[in-house]
């Protein structure tokens, strides 16, 4: 091989090491800046539960509560600039493939294009808010409403909405399985962590899981509910759907534990950040 096919493989190397840096940061920022939000969403409906009737367990509370803080505009431009970071890496799995032999098959890679128009969309709704150009994409309940509102106008708008609704529960049980059967296992670089850390990595994950497949399966069931009734005021964002936990037979407990376990999450997004493989 001569010396200018030499240079040009060192500088594909050097490029491959270059953007693989540049990703693994990406994903790492991004999982910071989900536990960040979920820890402080976990937060606020633990307040809810124990009597602070105002306050706003969302994204948008928890970026009101970050707002509030001094230098919370920092703190949000380093949240949304995070985000981003998490959107570009979903970005790169649908081009180039994730990680794992089933990286590179077609579901993997339109799951992650999914994940980065989500998180594209978030990114963008925290920027603005710490710009001073947004409010940070309004509370989930009216978000939620007014567009159950738009679908139910349309033709076989029930059945759209249902059929969503359907999907939502079958997503947060998809995900509280997972999260049971500790199936982020093969996600993790475990053999790096000392046996108390797996423990307590595991004590987050399925405990954050659960909380967090439980409120996805509940806000499905509401949208199914406002489907049915063709009502969409029965649909609800996560602030309504965490405080009708709060109404159910077992009490203001429930609340108190997915309130918890979506703290847990929050936790288990930083230690994602740390030991996820990218």
């Amino acid at each position: 091989m001569n010396t200018s096919a030499l240079a040009h493989d060192g500088k594909t190397e050097a490029r491959r090491a270059a953007r693989g840096s540049v990703v693994k940061g990406a994903a790492r920022a991004g999982f910071t800046a989900r536990g960040v939000i979920y820890l402080l969403v976990g937060m606020l409906a633990l307040q809810i539960a124990f009597g602070e009737r105002g306050r706003q367990a969302d994204r948008q509370g928890a970026l009101g509560e970050i707002a509030e803080k001094p230098f919370g505009a920092v703190m949000l431009w380093a949240l949304g600039i995070g985000l981003a970071g998490m959107a570009l890496w979903r970005l790169s799995e649908a081009v180039f493939g994730a990680a794992g032999p089933e990286g590179r098959t077609a579901k993997k890679r339109l799951l992650a294009l999914a994940r980065c128009a989500f998180y594209s969309f978030v990114a963008y709704s925290v920027l603005a808010l710490a710009a001073g150009s947004g409010s940070g994409g309004g509370s989930s309940d009216k978000q939620s409403k007014d567009v159950t509102a738009r679908l139910l106008e349309v033709p076989a708008g029930q059945w759209i909405v249902g059929a969503a609704g359907v999907g939502i529960v079958i997503a947060g049980l998809w995900i509280g399985g997972r999260a049971v059967t500790r199936a982020y296992h093969d996600k993790l670089r475990l053999g790096e962590m000392s046996p108390r850390t797996r423990r307590l990595v595991d004590i987050t994950g399925v405990g954050g899981g659960a909380a967090r497949g439980l409120v996805f399966a509940a806000a499905g069931a509401f949208a199914v509910r406002a489907a049915a009734d063709y009502d969409p005021d029965h649909a609800k964002g996560l602030d309504d759907t965490l405080r009708s936990f709060a109404h159910t037979p077992a009490g203001p407990g429930l609340l108190v534990c997915v309130a918890a376990g979506l703290v847990l999450f929050g936790l288990f997004s930083f230690a994602m950040a740390r030991w996820r493989k990218v």
